[in-house]
């Protein structure tokens, strides 16, 4: 009898890795993240797919003391013992200004620049929506680059952005504490919706 694990071709443990038995992480080890090992997330994630292949994430790695106090300060305050703990840290924001950039990054049609991201507005919701997948897409690869990822959205948005995007084009999605998974990382993982409960058929 064929399972659903046996339909998709992704080898189970790589499923387990980056699915099923990855979550989100509350604490680390003082194992260090390198920049080499970041730089290996991104040449993998920056290719999955958004709209008009459009990217708007932007992200800035918190490795200083002085900046990091500076974030911290700026966290919910059950976010900030972990983060000031965590090897390595990430703000993932949005540049809002991303279209300046199609004419390169979709040659196939240089005018959607202009025809579709010539009001401010609209290319807020894009990059937003769109910037929120590559949210989703880097959380996947720094958990297939064999590290556990604490991403967190309980913080002051607006401290954050004139903390480290004072230029205003920048709109802050989550801030990701990165690392090795420390002792009792994980709480018990939360249940899921079924297939029937999500997917219908017309």
């Amino acid at each position: 009898m064929t399972t659903a694990n046996d339909a998709l071709v992704l080898d189970a443990a790589a499923q387990d890795l980056l699915f099923r038995e990855a979550r989100t992480a509350n604490t680390f080890t003082d194992e260090p993240v390198s920049d080499e090992q970041i730089q290996a997330v991104y040449e993998l994630v920056k290719f999955a797919p958004t709209a008009f292949n459009q990217q708007p994430l932007r992200v800035v790695l918190v490795r200083s003391p002085e900046a990091r106090e500076r974030l911290v300060n700026q966290l919910a305050d059950g976010n900030k013992a972990k983060t000031a703990a965590a090897p390595l840290v990430a703000i993932l924001a949005v540049d809002n200004e991303f279209h300046e950039e199609l004419p390169t990054q979709f040659p196939a049609f240089p005018a959607a620049k202009d025809i579709f991201f010539s009001e401010r507005p609209v290319r807020e919701g894009s990059a937003r929506l769109n910037g929120a997948l590559q949210v989703g897409y880097f959380i996947l690869g720094v958990r297939a680059a064999g590290l556990a990822a604490g991403p967190m959205t309980g913080f002051d948005a607006q401290g954050v952005e004139k903390e480290f995007f004072a230029d205003g084009d920048h709109s802050v999605l989550a801030v990701v504490n990165i690392g090795k998974p420390g002792a009792d990382a994980w709480y018990p993982r939360s249940p899921r919706l079924a297939y029937d409960e999500v997917v219908t058929t017309v």
